[in-house]
């Protein structure tokens, strides 16, 4: 599976970050603050643009979800599906 971003959580992102068709939010791994992942040592930031080159991506909505190539390492060890939790997106990290 790798990467997979649900219709809903697609739309959250729409919404809370003012998206529009053809824009790219960016996942990627820092080691201080951000989103909690499965791996001991890293966290998940997102920014919003084509900043690097793409190494995996998934189209919902009309934007462009992706990670780079150099946190592409991730999802050899880890799937992570974006879904829409109560009042904002949560994510599901499932070690491979």
């Amino acid at each position: 599976m790798g990467l997979q971003v649900t219709e809903d959580a697609a739309k959250w992102y729409i919404e809370e970050m003012g998206l529009e068709e053809g824009d790219y939010v960016h996942f990627f791994l820092k080691i201080y603050g951000g989103i909690k992942t499965e791996h001991p040592n890293y966290f998940l930031g997102i920014s919003v643009g084509l900043d690097v080159e793409i190494a995996t991506k998934q189209e919902v909505g009309g934007i462009t979800f992706y990670f780079g190539e150099k946190d592409a390492w991730f999802l050899d060890e880890f799937d992570m599906k974006v879904i829409m939790g109560e009042d904002e997106v949560e994510y599901q990290f499932t070690a491979k």
